[in-house]
C-alpha cells in the first residue's frame, strides 16, 4: 500500500493506531478537548469510512480498516480522548449518514460546495488531482481524447463529477474504485478517473496493463481533502481542528506519512 504516485501534502496531520481514549492527556490534548461539543459528550466518536481506496483506506490483514485516513482519526480521538469507532459503509452513503448513523466521515472526501449544503468540513489535511488510468496500448493523452469515452469511476466521487461533464461520454460507475480497474483491465473501459494516490497503487498492481496519466495535464485542478462533520456543530470543528494544529506541532503527521504513503 506504499507505492504512492504524485503525493501533494496539504500541510501536516496526525499519527498513530489506536483507538481509543488515552489514559493521559498532554497540555495540547487539554486544549483540544477544552472544547465543548456536545458529538463528544458520550466519549465515543463514531466514525464514516469506504475501506476501498488504498492508501487512505482500506481492509487490512485483519480484516478491519486501516490505512492513512484510519490512523489519522484515531490519533485525532486519542487526542480529543474519546473512543473511535469506524463504520465501513458505501461511499455514496458517507454524507447522508452523518447525523443518523454515524458522527464524521473520513475517506479522502474532497471538499466541494455540494458537499458543503449538506455538511461542515475540519480544515484540509491533503491535498489531491485526478488522475486518469488507461490501457497500457491506449493512445488516450489530452481531455479531448476522452469525448465518447466509456469511462469508469467510483461512484460519488470527484471522478464522477468529472466524468459528467465530458461531451459525449458515458459513466460508469462503480461503488468499488477496484471493479472499475478490473473492468479496464479486462477492456470493458476506455479510461478510470481516480484520484492521484489510489491510482498509482491501481498502476503498481496491474504495471503491464496500465498507464497511469497526471490529470493536470488533462486540466483538472488541485483538490483539498479533508473530515466531514455534521453542519452547523462548530464546537466539533474546532475541536478536531485544534487536535489537527497539534499534531502538525509535534511529528506525529510525518511518522504516519513515513508508514503509509512511502
Amino acid at each position: 500500500m506504499k507505492k504512492i504516485i504524485s503525493l501533494i501534502l496539504a500541510g501536516a496531520m496526525t499519527a498513530a493506531l489506536v483507538t481509543g481514549c488515552g489514559s493521559t492527556q498532554s497540555d495540547s490534548n487539554a486544549a483540544a478537548s477544552d472544547v465543548a461539543s456536545e458529538t463528544l459528550s458520550d466519549g465515543v466518536l463514531t466514525v464514516g469510512t469506504n475501506a476501498e481506496f488504498p492508501p487512505f483506506e482500506y481492509v487490512g490483514d485483519n480484516g478491519q480498516p486501516d490505512g492513512f485516513d484510519i490512523a489519522l482519526i484515531k490519533a485525532i480521538g486519542e487526542e480529543l480522548g474519546v473512543e473511535v469507532v469506524i463504520e465501513n459503509m458505501e461511499f455514496d452513503s458517507l454524507v447522508s449518514s452523518i447525523g443518523s448513523k454515524t458522527d464524521v466521515a473520513i475517506a479522502g472526501m474532497t471538499v466541494t460546495e455540494e458537499r458543503q449544503q449538506s455538511v461542515d468540513f475540519s480544515e484540509p489535511y491533503y491535498n489531491a488531482v485526478q488522475h486518469v488510468l488507461i490501457p497500457a496500448d491506449s493512445t488516450i493523452a489530452t481531455y479531448d481524447d476522452l469525448l465518447g469515452k466509456t469511462i469508469g469511476c467510483q461512484l460519488g466521487t470527484t471522478g464522477d463529477f468529472i466524468i459528467e461533464e465530458i461531451e459525449g461520454a458515458t459513466d460508469q460507475q462503480y461503488n468499488k474504485a477496484v471493479d472499475a480497474v478490473n473492468d479496464l483491465v479486462n477492456g470493458r473501459l476506455d479510461a478510470v478517473i481516480v484520484d492521484s494516490n489510489p491510482a498509482g497503487v491501481f498502476a503498481a498492481n496491474f504495471p503491464d496493463q496500465i498507464k497511469d496519466l497526471n490529470g493536470e495535464d488533462f486540466g483538472f485542478g488541485i483538490e483539498e481533502y479533508a473530515i466531514a462533520l455534521p453542519k452547523g456543530d462548530t464546537a466539533l470543528k474546532e475541536a478536531i481542528d485544534v487536535a489537527i494544529t497539534n499534531m502538525k506541532e509535534d511529528g506525529t503527521f510525518d511518522k504516519l506519512v513515513d508508514e503509509y504513503m512511502e
